[in-house]
């Protein structure tokens, strides 16, 4: 692959920094305890780690409220441990991608503090201010993802701000070209460290409707999905106003701009809009805008093959220019593990197959910290929640920290199963500490050793890195596709299922088939067998 293409087709391998390796014994993770494992990450076979927030910030949403974006928190370290992270993750041939949270900001940023005062100070519009109604009310009927209103009284303006996430986390008003140019010149700052990429959070929540419209209601039996709690009243209204505006497109087109400066330098979204597919299409064509597009179709409840094979085959028709990112865990979602297994508990052979099939998906792969271990999710007593997503919505919905637990390094019996010395700021499951890595190292039968196995094997299979797709009409539970590469064809077959299945394949069109050590799968005078969760990989 060629420096400008590396993105397509890598394995990101998302760390979040809080529980990752506490190096200092505080509780907390840091990113010296990145440094500590970047070995550990260097045998995963990964080409690129996503660091997840580290900035300054008070830490209300754990750092997706940024009080100083050319700053590092204390809790994370210093300018001089992210250099050293830098270099070291290089020497390995690692790349780093970082975070960056442009839609808002703390309420603590400086920006902020300087625009609440009165309506006439230099920051005055640039974060987004209404007048109340005649009444007194919101400007409209806007809703936080957190809950309750989008919008906060300040007496000290007289008005009101939004605030599409946390009350602490103000909406920018990105319809200010002078918010636009800074907004810019944080993320260059951070170019000249030498990262090599952004993952953008919320990135279409960038641009509001400048007239203040209403948002429609939403049906009641539309309401489901994208993580959102049915308690939650955000899910109630289409957004069509509060976010992917169209001036959000020229934003779009700045960014890839100063990337374009910088070669070799990605861009991945995270798009959670009305029709995601839909924006994801629309923000990466064009090869002006975004590499790539990433959001939350694969990280819900949804399991079946008609499902995944029709969220990407949509994603296909759409996405004409643009590459795909694909995902099935992150911070943010309860663990694939745990949401999409039959009975609750995690089976290790369904983890090895979901990482096989994520990773044979056009596109790139994010891979979150601890889904190499086969990691569930964890049980957290409402006492030791963190979350306040979680808090506000409890017990209905349990919030993000039994996906954020701390990572299990060593022995079941150690302290803290090595992730620090101290308690940590969320628990260890029990359960992860029977999964850590030593223990998972010295099992040759291990989901980390079959994740190992499997990468190793997939860096030499161009056509999984960087070839087309075309799926196969199959019965339940059986997904399969092709992945075609100028003469190169392989046929990837999959069994979502705990039962063993067979499925007919002419043996005319198979030339020879990969028998993966972790994955069983047969074929026999035109019929292929499948065992629970297997895998099959032919060329064709």
């Amino acid at each position: 692959m060629t420096q400008k293409q590396w993105y397509k087709g890598a394995v990101i391998y998302q760390v979040y920094p809080r529980s990752f390796q506490d190096s200092n014994n505080d509780g907390i993770g840091d990113l010296r305890g990145i440094i500590n494992r970047i070995d550990y990450i260097k045998s995963l076979g990964v080409d690129a780690i996503w660091i997840s927030p580290f900035f300054k910030s008070p830490m209300k949403d754990f750092g997706y409220d940024i009080s100083d974006y050319r700053d590092i928190d204390p809790l994370f370290g210093d300018l001089n441990d992210f250099d050293e992270l830098i270099s070291e993750a290089h020497t390995r041939n690692i790349k780093i991608i970082i975070d960056q949270v442009l839609s808002h900001t703390s309420d603590q940023h400086q920006w902020f503090t300087d625009s609440r005062e009165n309506q006439n100070n230099s920051k005055a519009d640039w974060y987004v201010w209404a007048d109340a109604k005649d009444d007194g009310t919101a400007p409209n009927n806007w809703l936080s993802i957190f809950g309750g209103g989008a919008w906060q009284w300040e007496p000290r303006r007289g008005q009101y701000y939004l605030h599409n996430f946390l009350t602490e986390q103000p909406d920018l008003n990105f319809h200010n070209p002078d918010v636009r140019k800074a907004v810019l010149d944080n993320v260059e700052f951070w170019l000249k460290k030498g990262v090599d990429g952004f993952r953008l959070d919320a990135i279409n929540f960038c641009y509001h409707d400048a007239q203040l419209r209403d948002n429609p209601a939403k049906p009641k039996d539309k309401r489901q999905g994208r993580g959102f709690s049915e308690d939650n009243p955000y899910a109630f209204q289409y957004h069509y106003y509060n976010n992917t505006q169209p001036e959000n497109i020229e934003f779009m087109q700045d960014i890839r701009t100063l990337l374009n400066k910088y070669p070799g330098t990605v861009s991945l979204g995270e798009i959670s809009s009305e029709d995601s597919l839909a924006t994801m299409a629309q923000y990466t064509q064009g090869g002006d805008k975004l590499h790539m597009g990433y959001s939350f179709e694969l990280l819900t409840n949804d399991y079946s093959s008609e499902y995944i094979r029709t969220t990407v085959e949509t994603l296909e028709q759409r996405m004409t220019e643009g590459w795909p990112c694909w995902a099935f865990s992150n911070h943010d979602v309860e663990r694939v593990a745990s949401r999409w297994s039959e009975n609750g508990e995690v089976n290790p052979q369904q983890c090895k197959m979901l990482t096989a099939l994520l990773a044979s998906l056009r596109g790139s792969v994010c891979m979150y910290q601890g889904e190499e271990l086969g990691l569930g999710e964890a049980s957290v007593a409402y006492e030791d929640l963190q979350d306040p997503y979680g808090i506000t919505f409890w017990p209905n919905f349990k919030g993000r920290d039994g996906c954020r637990t701390p990572m299990p390094w060593d022995l079941a019996d150690s302290s803290h199963a090595g992730f620090s010395e101290v308690k940590p700021w969320l628990p260890v499951d029990n359960a992860h500490k029977q999964q850590s890595v030593a223990i998972q190292t010295d099992d040759n039968n291990s989901i980390l050793n079959a994740y190992r196995e499997f990468m190793a094997w997939r860096k030499g299979q161009t056509v999984l890195l960087e070839g087309d797709i075309e799926f196969i009409e199959t019965p339940e539970p059986v997904l399969a596709f092709y992945r075609t590469l100028a003469k190169q064809r392989m046929l990837c077959m999959f069994n979502l299922s705990a039962k063993q299945t067979s499925i007919d394949m002419p043996t005319s069109i198979v030339k020879e088939y990969t028998e993966l050590s972790h994955h069983s799968a047969k074929l026999d005078q035109g019929t292929t067998t499948l065992e629970p969760y297997a895998c099959f990989y032919a060329q064709c």
